[in-house]
């Protein structure tokens, strides 16, 4: 086999492992991107759950994390209710704190922050999509630089001068 042909094979071998590793990020860049977007319209359905029929009382935080934190607090029913996904919302909360709380009353499970909906969950969103395609892009920047210096001469992504390949 003539070394051509050999540096021709391994040319038209790179290139598809480029353009699906590009593929991978374009994927994976678009999937965190479409959740964040899905995680907003999921906060913003849960607040017009709890607007349609909203209830209003104090509760007491049994205990504060940023992502999640465990509030307890009776309905005028007299049903003490302790969410098991929490209350929406609970940053800046603290062990013990008392709040008031807004929650669906029919589904006391269902609660949130008084003062508090969706509105806070978009800066968090924008942001990881800035990261991630802040991170994608470059890569695919990278990706296809490769490619084009891997491609052979005289083919369209090859864009040295006198290759053929700047003509128009």
């Amino acid at each position: 086999m003539s070394e051509t042909t050999q540096s021709d094979q391994l040319r038209s071998e790179q290139p598809p492992v480029r353009r699906r590793t590009g593929i991978g990020v374009v994927v994976a860049a678009t999937t965190v991107s479409v959740l964040a977007v899905l995680l907003v319209l999921a906060a913003w359905r849960d607040d017009m759950l709890i607007d349609a029929d909203k209830g209003v009382t104090s509760a007491e935080v049994l205990s504060a994390g940023r992502l999640r934190s465990a509030v307890t607090y009776v309905t005028p029913d007299g049903v003490t209710h302790n969410p098991k996904v929490g209350v929406l919302y609970p940053t800046k909360l603290t062990a013990g704190e008392r709040i008031n709380v807004e929650y669906s009353k029919k589904d006391p499970e269902l609660v949130r922050v008084a003062g508090r909906d969706a509105r806070v969950a978009i800066i968090p969103a924008l942001s990881v999509i800035v990261v991630v395609w802040a991170v994608a892009l470059p890569v695919l920047w990278l990706l296809r630089r490769s490619q084009r210096r891997g491609a052979a001469p005289g083919t369209p992504l090859d864009n040295t001068p006198g290759t053929g390949a700047d003509v128009e």
